[in-house]
């Protein structure tokens, strides 16, 4: 709490014709993921990008009960009532993914549509839970103790990133910096290891498209698994990597885009 008022997530709200879109970036991740999509994805709708806690520009809370997965969808569905709007569409990449699915399968009847890209998160097997805690738990260790210097050295680090335009790579890199370790260190604790929906997909009742970067072959289980369990799914392949949405910004925003009108 800061002076009596709920911790919020940071959003902003860019300008565009249609629905809301909200849009939710994966680990290590921020505002920057969209970069390259919003102003072409405004042709469709009004994008609402937000920060996860601990990333960019959103504080980092101390209750771990506010990173559960499910915290987010209330924060998620607080947002949607601050803009007034009773329905909106949703688009999540990476561990934003798995969030956005879940808000999709627990609030069918507010969604419009829901875009997702490669998320192992999302739709993990049976056991990933206690595969990942041990390995989240080492990270954590690591970025409560050295802090900004961790973030420097995760390989996830977002300079890393040979495949990304380099604006996009510059914009991410700078947001990193704004993150708090703490937040992400907790990410990790309280948001991964409990994300994944994968035995519940079968429940899916919200048009959906999985814009596939097909160059991360470990998730390509992931995507015939969804394939063949969930219900009102689409898929696009694009000649990517996990960053689909940045790394083939401009096929990835004409998919959305075309989804988006046949549905608003």
């Amino acid at each position: 709490m800061a002076g009596g008022e709920p911790l919020r997530l940071y959003h902003e709200v860019h300008p565009g014709r249609g629905p809301h879109l909200l849009l939710v970036h994966g680990f290590l991740s921020s505002r920057a993921q969209w970069l390259l999509n919003l102003e072409a994805l405004a042709r469709v709708c009004q994008p609402v990008v937000v920060e996860l806690w601990g990333h960019g520009r959103s504080p980092a809370p101390d209750d771990p009960s506010l990173y559960h997965p499910d915290a987010y969808i209330q924060q998620f569905e607080g947002l949607r009532r601050q803009l007034g709007a009773d329905r909106w569409a949703i688009c999540g990449q990476s561990l934003g993914a798995a969030l956005t699915l879940r808000y999709a399968l627990a609030c069918p009847e507010r969604i419009i549509a829901h875009v997702f890209t490669n998320s192992m998160s999302a739709l993990a097997e049976e056991g990933w839970e206690e595969r990942i805690r041990p390995l989240m738990e080492q990270q954590a260790r690591r970025l409560l103790q050295d802090g900004h210097r961790a973030l420097a050295e995760h390989p996830l680090n977002p300079a890393r990133g040979s495949r990304l335009p380099t604006a996009a790579r510059e914009a991410l890199v700078a947001d990193l910096a704004l993150s708090d370790p703490k937040g992400i260190a907790y990410t990790g604790l309280y948001t991964v290891p409990q994300s994944s929906a994968r035995g519940r997909v079968g429940q899916n009742r919200v048009p959906s498209l999985l814009v596939v970067g097909e160059r991360e072959e470990r998730f390509q289980e992931h995507r015939r698994y969804a394939e063949a369990h969930m219900p009102h799914l689409r898929v696009v392949a694009l000649d990517a990597g996990h960053a689909v949405n940045l790394e083939a910004a401009g096929p990835f925003n004409q998919a959305v885009i075309e989804f988006l009108s046949t549905l608003t």
